[in-house]
């Protein structure tokens, strides 16, 4: 059993500014954490192979300092870890990225099968929500998203039932392998690594490809050549200048207190009364 995890290292979206001058980000002293809804795929990897035993291999793209994220993810029990870096990735968006990890886990496929590919539902900087399904339409995989629990994995016939969340509710889904899986969050909770996971993350001589040792050749389909996304402009939302009103009342029913509610709801906006009375003829 051999499992893929795409992670991404990003900013700490809780600590982000936005310069008011430029509306640039200002990455500056905000803090690299591995993405969170990353870590719930990285952990349903971890417990398929305490069931099922195998290897965990954790890929990332992105700049030098992503070998933290990678090595967090060894602290936490993966198996091998490939920091795929190279100055052309530059300016990648979805598209340009999906390409490259791509081409990516063909090269680790050429040394050793893959059963499966764990990704995040999405990041929490770009919340596009593309890489995952890019990647599996490029390897032509199955894809299985917002999985929010592995039921089985039969490796002998090949299958994998899952539970999917949908607008209406939970969908079962059963399907063969090798497919790709985006996770919800909340799925899982992550472990702690013990300390021989942690000394080995430490010791571990991390692989760090370039473009060619990644089996990208066209290098029109990376960086800013391979990404049609265009960031128009970027801005901080205005903080509201209105405070919340409160609106006292001597009745604690809840029906008179709705209508108390609704009537000043409706003073302060004839229209909304009007078109309620219009639907609910």
């Amino acid at each position: 059993m051999h499992s893929v995890v795409c992670i991404k290292q990003v900013p700490d979206s809780a600590q982000i500014r936005v310069h008011p001058v430029t509306n640039t980000i200002m990455r500056q002293g905000v803090p690299a954490i591995v993405n969170p809804y990353d870590l719930f795929a990285l952990e349903e990897a971890l417990r398929l192979k305490d069931t099922l035993g195998g290897t965990v291999t954790v890929v990332s793209m992105g700049p030098p300092m992503a070998e933290a994220a990678l090595r967090k993810c060894l602290s936490y029990g993966a198996d091998d870890a490939i920091l795929v870096s190279d100055r052309a990735f530059a300016g990648s968006d979805t598209l340009a990225t999906s390409y490259a990890l791509t081409a990516t886990i063909r090269r680790i496929m050429a040394n050793m099968p893959v059963n499966l590919i764990f990704t995040g539902k999405q990041t929490i900087d770009g919340d596009t929500a593309q890489v995952g399904p890019g990647i599996a339409k490029r390897l032509n995989y199955q894809l299985l998203t917002y999985v929010s629990k592995i039921v089985d994995v039969n490796l002998e016939k090949k299958e994998i039932r899952v539970e999917r969340r949908a607008e209406g509710g939970v969908q079962l889904l059963k399907t063969s392998m090798p497919c790709l899986i985006t996770m919800l969050e909340g799925t899982n909770e992550m472990r702690f690594g013990d300390l021989d996971d942690l000394f080995r993350a430490a010791r571990y001589p991390l692989k760090i490809w370039d473009r060619e040792a990644a089996g990208i050749d066209d290098v029109e389909m990376i960086g800013l050549k391979g990404s049609p996304t265009v960031v128009n402009k970027v801005f901080a939302p205005k903080p509201r200048s209105e405070r919340a009103e409160i609106i006292e009342t001597q009745d604690d029913d809840p029906k008179n207190l709705a209508v108390t509610l609704l009537a000043k709801m409706f003073t302060q906006n004839p229209k909304l009364e009007r078109e309620i009375a219009k639907r609910a003829r």
